[in-house]
């Protein structure tokens, strides 16, 4: 499920939620409500390849991703897994979210 927010009626945001409810991703803040629907729909139109997802280890050993659009900027974080497995699983669910 993709969740948009209008926060504080300052900037927009967008967040990716799982069928039971857990936070996939969550987007930097855009400054219009076109800036995000672009970004959605980018990411809706492509079959996500793996270059488009950064993956990183905090200094605490947990995992996280980051999202890229396709000029390489960073839309979105993911939360912390404790696992990689885990985390490859939260890019999987991702994937298929989006592309619905």
């Amino acid at each position: 499920m993709i969740e948009v927010k209008n926060k504080e009626d300052k900037y927009y945001q967008f967040v990716v939620k799982s069928a039971t409810g857990k936070i996939l991703l969550e987007s930097v803040e855009f400054a219009d409500s076109k800036s995000l629907e672009n970004t959605l729909n980018e990411l809706k139109d492509t079959n996500l390849p793996v270059k488009r997802f950064e993956r990183k280890t905090n200094f605490e050993g947990k995992f996280l991703f980051n999202l890229k659009n396709g000029q390489g900027t960073v839309v979105g974080s993911s939360g912390l897994y404790n696992s990689e497995a885990g985390m490859e699983n939260g890019i999987k669910n991702l994937k298929n979210i989006l592309i619905q």
